[in-house]
């Protein structure tokens, strides 16, 4: 990124300057492209995985589950069911649109061949996509998600078809996507994808996966009546769902926050809404349940004593907010020996 911004040329442009930063545009492609195992020409640069999502998504009339995220939602109808460990329903690859991993509850989709659309967002960099070349029409992806700069996504065409432009102008992008391109972005994207491709080949989010479930059972040893969310379906290595019933994931959110841990109440796009998640209800969890679930997410730099830390002071507190809760409901003398611990 620094390379590119220190590139002063304009991609479209044919002098030396122009032609320097063309290739920096066109390695990144290529770079992408790698891990699809796919033509560089079939990958086209965004500001984002939602840009990507209408571009591949608007006027198409496809079908969703509730599931998918809001740049999702906001092109497709609802027409797809979810089962409770969150697994999708696909009746017509065709006329749906499927993630391949949600963000909450990190639950893996089996993608049929010939799906539409695929939000592929999640699941880049944490597992191998390889096989989306082989199965998906259209996939969209984002740069933030990987290490790469925020601000940067692409969507990648499989099947030689081409979307309808929903930004008309210069025609950059091969008059897919018009505007001057973001170089140092589009840079931090392919180097980024380059980077977590190895990641994966190298087995790196193997131990992530081991890390998390470490987590997930040192809670479970430790609050009788944790909810972990998908746990019976292939998850992504890094994100764990849970929930105690009456302890409002906002304020967890604040707890742990002041205990030196930094987790949502759902995705960062929805985190900041105080309401149930839509993900969760889904999957048929209560409202109740649902407003009372957080997602901690891991990764490489995460260490097992971090997550052990963690699981032995959110128990911690949820056993702390138990007591409260239950001696509230109690006469004075029993509340008071509730609160201690008799």
């Amino acid at each position: 990124m620094l390379e590119a911004l220190a590139c002063c040329g304009n991609p479209s442009s044919v002098h030396l300057e122009g032609r320097l930063a063309r290739g920096l545009v066109e390695r990144a492609r290529r770079q992408l492209a790698a891990v699809f195992l796919t033509d560089p020409v079939n990958v086209t640069f965004t500001s984002g995985a939602t840009e990507a999502a209408a571009l591949a998504l608007a006027g198409r009339n496809l079908q969703a589950s509730d599931v998918e995220h809001e740049c999702v939602r906001a092109w497709t109808s609802s027409g797809l069911e979810t089962r409770e460990n969150g697994r999708i329903v696909i009746t017509d690859p065709r006329r749906s649109t499927v993630q391949l991993a949600n963000s909450e509850t990190g639950v893996i989709q089996d993608l049929p061949v010939g799906l539409a659309v695929c939000d592929a967002t999640q699941g880049l960099g944490k597992i191998d996509i390889g096989h989306l070349s082989r199965t998906v029409a259209y996939v969209f992806v984002s740069a933030h998600k990987i290490g790469g700069p925020k601000g940067v996504g692409a969507l990648v065409c499989f099947r030689g078809s081409r979307p309808e432009p929903r930004i008309r102008g210069g025609g950059q992008e091969f008059g897919k996507r018009s505007g001057t391109e973001n170089i140092a972005g589009i840079a931090g994207f392919g180097a980024a994808a380059e980077a977590a491709a190895q990641e994966v080949a190298d087995g790196v989010w193997e131990q992530v996966g081991c890390v998390r479930d470490a987590m997930e059972t040192a809670i479970s040893d430790t609050v009788e009546d944790v909810v972990l969310f998908g746990a019976d379906a292939d998850r992504l290595p890094n994100t764990s769902c849970f929930a105690a019933k009456g302890w409002k994931g906002e304020t967890q959110v604040i707890d742990m926050d002041l205990r030196g841990f930094s987790i949502s109440a759902g995705s960062a796009c929805s985190s900041g809404r105080v309401k149930a998640s839509n993900v969760l209800r889904a999957m048929g969890v209560s409202r109740n349940l649902a407003a009372c679930a957080i997602r901690v997410s891991t990764g490489p730099a995460t260490e097992l004593t971090d997550v052990l830390r963690f699981a032995e002071t959110w128990g911690r507190c949820r056993n702390r907010v138990r007591n409260r809760n239950r001696a509230a409901s109690l006469s004075r003398k029993d509340a008071d020996a509730v609160l201690r611990g008799e």
